[in-house]
């Protein structure tokens, strides 16, 4: 027996040495085969650091405007790891992987723990893994089993040779299921707290560092309990590992759990349509030159707009851009996105649409850098006979002899048209094609003279490119969306000193806003110049407004075309555009240009305002751009020896071509002739306050006046009278201030004996001044 036993365990005992032989080899061929693969075998580890991510548009300063989901309908914003808070890295941590910084990707101390939890429990209570096993695990998804966390071990051992701790962190916390649809921290941060990761409070932090564990389990919005109470736990676990003060744990457990639904930015919608593309090859943010503050303002003001026309204005679009850099800052393509008649997703941003009287300044500076236009030269609006054309203002009113700039300040149609016959329809047409306009699908025939009033179709965007070149004093750009977009190459199409000359055309007080000299409270507003257009049969209503910081471009109107008295431009856009560009965060630089040289002083004819000649009998000085020449003189005043003072005056017989430095087929008077007198009355014209403007008195110490000017006031007297109550008179030293008072009022003038205008000859105007409480009706 003692020798059956004894043979037995000899046999025991060599199976024993063969099996344990045999072990030691496998766990040396096993050691062997993972020093290999963790050591030796190539590994892409950029596909274990890379998530899903969503594409997103940002602002100019990296804020998120809109999101996308990727393409597997999640939402995931991928962060570098300084953009999120340190909390929500000490708490992942803390809750998960306590000694990540000293493991190589597999931590022993853990792996015994869950061994022996796993005994005891006779079941997998615990599976050790790692941050680094469980990046593997979100970028390569595999059953539960052994050999799937040999191979996530294994694959972690040689991830953490080819990347860094902080990358392989960040692509955790990039990638972990945090409940519902939400892929990262980044996007929990937004949807569960309205803020970005980088601004978690330790509450917070600890909430999401607790979700991957068990996601639908303790999603915050469902199971607001569970979620409190992993919460608890979390913040115990960084107390126990020094991250947190017993305080700070008390005090963060208190604290309400505040997760809410916030629904993800969605700003510039129909900008995001057209950017989706792009997005989606992108995969993650997309930088674009828009400002998430006033692109949110603009969409809420547009949005506004149109409420209280009774539906019969039922749409808006406008765009800001930054004068300097042609950089669109914002815009809003739609009333409302999803509630538009006619379509809100239609970008009327850059829509065709008629533009009425928004072309006539691009035809003044093109004659006035043809030198065939100076900027106080008298035009004349009245009657106009092209045989089948016939050009109205739009009021039907004509005001006679006036400097060309009243006639643009005025948007008159009459003079306008006299411009553009002097430029040409083939010029004025190949200008605005070279400043951005893409719309003119015809030839220059099909337009005709017409085209100065908006017989054309534009784009609000290119209008707005356009508006920026004159602001930019001439030099064209065009607008820029992306930052990643080079700045487009610029080119001059226009003189800097026609330029100025349109500042000081186009600049007057907005309405609705007390006069330029009066103070508020924050200060002196900065002056701005506008331009409104109303299409034929009041379809469209525009309004530009610019200064060397910002221009705004507003259309108000309808999907449908359909028609509305209330689609005048200074009665609707306007307004807008003003509520806009006085929204708009102020800047250090400078908002009005210095002339320089770009201009020059000369001397010219009081009545004609052209560069006088020795038997103009009355000047003043003007300013023209130094790129202009002053061969074009008056030709109203000649020299007669028989006539009174040796001088007649000539006019134009015919409104038709009507030029003052060339006159044909001249109608010659002398200074008996009362229609001369007649004629030259119409130089003097009430320039503040323009006719119809309205005010709105502000209360504030000498704050609602206004200062009295006239064309003559360089030259002459001038005498005043509010309601046919004499005022005083105002000198080219010394000028009038009217204090306001509400109600309708008349405003005459009347010139001294010393004008250059007949003595006695008088212009009025009429003004409307409102409390502030009143609701001032723009007039078109």
């Amino acid at each position: 027996m003692v020798a059956y036993i004894s043979q037995a365990w000899r046999h025991v005992r060599a199976r024993f040495y063969r099996w344990a032989l045999r072990g030691l080899l496998a766990g040396l061929l096993i050691t062997v085969l993972g020093g290999i693969a963790v050591f030796a075998w190539p590994m892409d580890a950029e596909a274990y650091l890379h998530a899903p991510a969503s594409g997103e548009l940002m602002d100019r300063a990296g804020r998120p405007m809109y999101a996308y989901l990727n393409p597997a309908q999640q939402w995931c914003f991928v962060r570098e790891l300084d953009a999120i808070s340190p909390w929500l890295v000490k708490a992942t941590l803390a809750a998960e992987d306590q000694r990540f910084y000293s493991h190589p990707g597999v931590d022993p101390i853990a792996v015994l723990r869950a061994f022996v939890q796993n005994v005891r429990g006779r079941r997998i209570a615990s599976g050790a893994s790692t941050l680094t096993m469980q990046a593997v695990k979100i970028a390569q998804p595999a059953p539960r089993g052994w050999w799937s966390k040999v191979r996530q071990a294994i694959n972690a051992l040689r991830l953490e040779r080819h990347a860094s701790k902080n990358r392989i962190l960040q692509a955790y916390l990039n990638g972990a299921p945090y409940g519902m649809n939400l892929v990262g921290c980044e996007a929990a941060a937004q949807r569960y707290f309205g803020r970005p990761a980088r601004e978690l409070t330790l509450p917070e932090a600890a909430l999401l560092a607790g979700l991957p564990k068990a996601p639908t389990n303790y999603m915050p919005l469902e199971h607001r309990e569970r979620a409190m109470e992993r919460r608890s736990q979390v913040l115990e676990r960084m107390r126990a590992e020094g991250f947190i003060t017993e305080a700070e744990c008390a005090e963060a457990r208190q604290a309400p759990l505040g997760a809410q639904w916030h629904d993800f930015p969605a700003l510039s919608p129909h900008l995001a349509m057209r950017l989706a593309p792009e997005a989606a090859r992108q995969g993650g943010p997309l930088a674009t030159t828009l400002d998430a503050g006033i692109q949110a303002m603009a969409e809420r003001l547009v949005s506004r707009a149109t409420k209280g026309y009774d539906g019969e204005i039922t749409n808006a679009a406008a765009i800001v851009i930054d004068t300097d850099t042609a950089d669109v800052l914002a815009r809003a393509g739609s009333a409302n996105f999803y509630n538009t008649p006619g379509g809100g997703q239609v970008d009327a941003t850059h829509a065709p649409r008629s533009p009425g009287s928004t072309l006539k300044p691009f035809t003044y500076a093109l004659a006035m850098e043809r030198n065939c236009l100076y900027p106080e030269e008298s035009l004349y609006d009245g009657s106009l006979d092209y045989g089948m054309y016939n050009p109205l203002n739009y009021d039907g009113q004509y005001r006679g002899l006036i400097p060309a700039s009243f006639a643009l300040r005025r948007s008159l149609n009459v003079p306008a048209v006299t411009v553009l016959d002097r430029v040409g329809e083939s010029e004025a047409y190949a200008f605005l094609q070279n400043i951005g306009l893409t719309t003119l699908h015809y030839s220059p025939e099909h337009y005709g003279l017409g085209l100065t009033l908006g017989s054309c179709e534009a784009y609000l965007d290119e209008l707005a490119a356009a508006y920026a070149m004159l602001a930019r004093l001439g030099e064209y750009r065009p607008l820029r969306q992306l930052a990643s977009d080079p700045e487009g190459p610029s080119k001059r199409v226009l003189s800097r000193g026609v330029c100025l000359s349109l500042y000081e055309m186009l600049n007057q007080e907005l309405p609705g806003e007390p006069a330029q000299e009066l103070v508020r409270g924050g200060g002196v507003l900065p002056r701005v110049c506008w331009k409104t257009g109303t299409s034929t049969g009041h379809h469209d209503a525009w309004a530009f407004a610019y200064n060397q910081q910002y221009v705004v471009g507003v259309w108000m109107g309808n999907n449908d075309g359909k028609s509305s008295k209330w689609l005048a431009g200074a009665r609707s856009a306007l307004p807008l555009a003003r509520r806009i560009f006085r929204s708009l965060p102020p800047r250090s630089t400078p908002y009005w240009p210095e002339a320089g040289n770009d201009w020059r002083e000369i001397e010219v004819c009081a009545v004609s305002g052209l560069p006088s000649t020795p038997w103009c009998r009355h000047t003043r000085t003007a300013h023209i751009p130094s790129s202009q020449y002053s061969t074009r003189r008056c030709d109203v005043h000649y020299p007669a020896p028989d006539a009174p003072g040796g001088v007649l005056e000539r006019w134009p017989g015919s409104a038709r071509s009507w030029d003052l430095a060339r006159i044909d087929a001249p109608v010659t008077m002398d200074a008996r002739d009362g229609a001369n007198n007649a004629a030259r009355a119409e130089a003097l014209r009430i320039l503040e306050p323009s006719d119809q403007s309205e005010f709105v008195l502000t209360g504030e110490p000498r704050g609602d006046t206004v200062r009295l000017r006239t064309s003559l006031d360089a030259q002459s007297n001038v005498y005043w009278y509010l309601d046919d109550t004499y005022l005083g008179v105002s000198t080219a030293d010394k000028p009038l201030m009217l204090p306001l008072s509400e109600g309708e009022h008349k405003l005459t003038c009347m010139a001294g004996a010393d004008s250059a205008v007949p003595s006695g000859a008088t212009h009025t105007v009429q003004f409307r001044v409102e409390s502030p409480s009143g609701a001032p009706s723009f007039r078109p």
